[in-house]
């Protein structure tokens, strides 16, 4: 099972969420659990769609960290 990383933003009271490694794959919802199954969803639909049209599927490089400041 292959992970890719998931960014998950706030914005006026909704959710966006986004895969760094999976350009135009993006969900939005009310909550970050749901903005978070809408991905978790999405991303095997947007593979098989770069699979379909001979796009190739990027291998999952992107890492998160904090940073104390």
């Amino acid at each position: 099972m292959t992970q890719y990383l998931v960014v998950i933003e706030m914005s006026g009271g909704t959710y966006s969420a986004f895969a760094p490694d999976l350009p135009g794959c993006v969900a939005a919802g009310d909550s970050p659990e749901e903005v978070e199954r809408l991905l978790a969803e999405a991303i095997p639909q947007h593979i098989e769609s770069l699979r379909a049209h001979g796009e190739p599927v990027p291998e999952p490089r992107s890492e998160a960290r904090y940073v104390a400041v």
